[in-house]
């Protein structure tokens, strides 16, 4: 682990050695609050900046966690003036998703690798680095790339959670690690933290995410001064042999069939994107992801809700005691996780003021929960769906039987959810929410070679990477589409909607300047009016943009900005924009005159061909690349590559000699996984003669597909 001296160009290192001895100047002219500007960051500065926007403090700027930001020198009538104040270079390759914390003058932000740069938010210039060192072998541990969604600031410390499961607490002021927790309970399973952690009363809250893998999910609370442990939540119940851990998981035990020996594979319901916390109330409300396996039949084999799966459960702050729960898709069948962010807002509806949470999960129905109580007040689809008709007055959902018992069904939205981890925004000015909305066409059915845990066939998607799902994913028929949609959480209605070129595109931020802004797949910054969805401003970015942007004011200028690089679950093997640029963060001001980042083509090489292959192993191959080789490079001749390569467009060369390149090959140093004593080159000439045949098939020229 080192601050400022990574293994990273000269030109940077110099740059960092030149800001770290202005550092040390400033922390010997300036006031103690003054050099370390988060010293000041308490539950009293976040409700305080809240009013004013001027700092963006956590996560979701406030604790409400809406993305609204009270400032509004840029508004709709000169938005258009808005340029580049700043860039600065993350040095990364792979997805960029984090949330950046603005906090007196200086930015927090996270890379991909859960790497953590301090930049001064005045001028973009650096002041530390500090970077975990998380081993690059353990990349094929999460299903969605080696992403950070962000950074938690408290009484001076930097909180972030690291690739590999740790838990950092980092000296806000210098970079230096003041303590580490390894929050893996159970090393049989492949979990990894992706999300921003949170800190409340002094405790930091994290969760974990793999249950695509294996896993029984759980949130911790940490001493945010010592990082000793203090509680941990499950989401599900253990094994039934033992004692449970609470009441609120004896009672859950009675929605699972122990027939399925759930507990072998973890159960799932990882915690790995929202935690929120109520002030007033005392709560934090958790969101709980899919289960594991995805396949709800092989898991409990007698059906039942699968308590607490696909749930929002509300837990009493100090001490992580169940307080209640509302469970959006009971028996999880298709990864539909309710880990999106939750907002909590005060709304009047039917005559009367209500305290409530706002949620818009990956099943792709909008719900109005009571959150005093979870007691259901509303639910609507906000895009198309076919897996429930409705719910009734207790807020349950009234499946459509024939798509979760179809031995093969198109499910809508799919996996990759109506609305995923891209963060949405809540406007108290219009009364809005703004969704980043898509749909990606799948097809599921059981898998019935899945026998048990870490079951590994060729065929089974990833499983020779761990994966665990019990289902094949099939491709769909339905039309993708990807939009930013804005929703009337009262009338459970959509007011407007603008469609983008293509899904997974970024969350939103809303301003009192009656704006939305949202970054997009196709390597765009987009402004647009927030009560009628006109596009009013937009500029270019580097590559695909998946984060949300902030807002923050420094010596009485207001400030958008955003970290954008592509990546991700669908963004590893697929893109829609033809530019690769280093992960960056932009900064825009009104009349900002810096001159933006020259942006980096997409390095893509001809459809390989020319080569010989046995056509004969062409189908065989296709099964091995569904378990080894899909999740992460795409359907080969189809997937052009996103954040990674797409395989047929790789230099001939390294096609002709794959195992060179797989089997203890060079890439394992950048995240790629070692295949030794996982595939034979026999298997490997079956992969290769795959890539090969789906290149001749998608050539104009070429003979029929094998």
């Amino acid at each position: 682990m080192q601050t400022f001296a990574r293994s990273m160009p000269a030109r940077t290192i110099h740059r960092a050695a030149a800001c770290m001895a202005a550092s040390v100047l400033a922390l010997v002219q300036l006031p103690a609050a003054l050099a370390n500007p988060a010293s000041k960051v308490d539950e009293r500065h976040i409700e305080a900046n809240a009013r004013t926007g001027k700092d963006w403090p956590s996560y979701g700027l406030n604790y409400q966690e809406n993305r609204f930001s009270p400032l509004k020198q840029v508004h709709t009538g000169n938005v258009q003036k808005l340029g580049l104040a700043w860039s600065y270079n993350l040095e990364s390759s792979r997805g960029v998703e984090a949330t950046p914390i603005v906090v007196g003058g200086v930015m927090y932000v996270s890379a991909p690798w859960s790497v953590v740069h301090a930049i001064d938010a005045r001028t973009g210039k650096p002041l530390w680095t500090y970077d975990p060192k998380v081993p690059r072998e353990s990349a094929y541990k999460g299903c969605c790339d080696v992403v950070n969604r962000g950074v938690a600031v408290y009484k001076g410390k930097v909180f972030v959670g690291a690739f590999d499961g740790r838990l950092i607490a980092l000296d806000a002021a210098t970079g230096k690690e003041v303590w580490s927790r390894d929050t893996v309970e159970n090393k049989k399973f492949s979990y990894t933290i992706t999300g921003a952690p949170r800190v409340f009363k002094g405790k930091v809250y994290i969760g974990n995410g793999g249950a695509e893998y294996g896993a029984r999910g759980y949130v911790t609370a940490y001493d945010a001064e010592t990082g000793e442990q203090k509680w941990r939540f499950y989401t599900v119940p253990g094994d039934p042999a033992l004692p449970y851990e609470n009441k609120a998981l004896e009672q859950a035990a009675k929605t699972w069939d122990p027939a399925g020996k759930y507990w072998e594979a973890g159960g799932g319901g990882t915690v790995w994107n929202s935690l929120v916390f109520d002030p007033e109330l005392g709560q934090m409300y958790i969101g709980v992801g899919n289960g594991s396996p995805w396949a709800h039949r092989t898991r409990s084999p007698a059906g039942g809700d699968n308590l607490y799966l696909g749930s929002i459960v509300a837990l009493d702050a100090e001490t992580g005691e169940y307080r209640w729960h509302y469970q959006e898709t009971p028996g999880d069948n298709w990864d539909f996780t309710s880990a999106q962010d939750i907002v909590q807002a005060d709304l009047k509806i039917g005559g009367k003021l209500r305290k409530v949470l706002l949620h818009a999960p990956k099943n792709g129905v909008f719900f109005v929960l009571d959150r005093t109580n979870g007691q259901f007040i509303s639910a609507r689809n906000f895009v198309p769906v076919n897996w429930v008709k409705g719910f009734d007055a207790n807020g349950r959902p009234i499946m459509e039987e024939a798509v979760r018992s179809a031995g093969k069904a198109e499910i809508i939205p799919g996996p990759l959810g109506a609305h995923n981890w891209h963060s949405m925004a809540f406007s108290p000015q219009t009364g809005l929410a703004y969704i980043p909305a898509q749909h990606i066409p799948t097809a599921l059915m059981d898998d019935p070679n899945w026998k048990k845990f870490n079951s590994n066939h060729p065929g089974q998607m990833m499983s020779n990477t761990g994966w665990n799902t019990g289902r094949i994913m099939l491709e769909g028929h339905s039309k993708p589409f990807g939009r930013l949609i804005a929703w009337d959480p009262v009338q459970q209605k959509e007011v407007w909607r603008h469609e983008h070129v293509s899904p997974w595109n970024g969350g939103t931020l809303a301003t009192a300047g009656n704006l939305v802004f949202q970054g997009t797949a196709d390597a765009r910054l987009v402004a647009y009016n927030a009560s009628n969805g006109k596009k009013l401003w937009d500029a270019p970015m580097g590559s695909g943009v998946m984060a949300a942007p902030i807002s923050f004011e420094l010596g009485g200028r207001q400030y958008i900005s955003i970290a954008v690089g592509w990546g991700g679950a669908f963004g590893m093997g697929d893109r829609v924009a033809d530019f690769k640029s280093p992960g960056t963060v932009y900064t825009f001001a009104l009349g900002g005159k810096a001159t933006m980042p020259e942006r980096v083509a997409y390095q893509m090489n001809a459809l390989v061909g020319g080569l010989q292959y046995d056509p004969k192993l062409v189908q065989e191959g296709g099964a091995l690349y569904n378990s080894n080789c899909v999740a992460c490079h795409g359907y080969p001749g189809v997937s052009k590559g996103g954040a990674l390569p797409g395989l047929t467009y790789l230099p001939a060369p390294m096609i002709d000699h794959l195992s060179t390149f797989i089997i203890n090959g060079p890439a394992t140093s950048r995240g790629m996984p070692n295949f030794a004593g996982k595939l034979s080159e026999e298997e490997v000439q079956k992969i290769r003669a795959f890539i090969l045949g789906m290149a001749d098939a998608v050539r104009p020229q070429a003979a029929p597909k094998p």
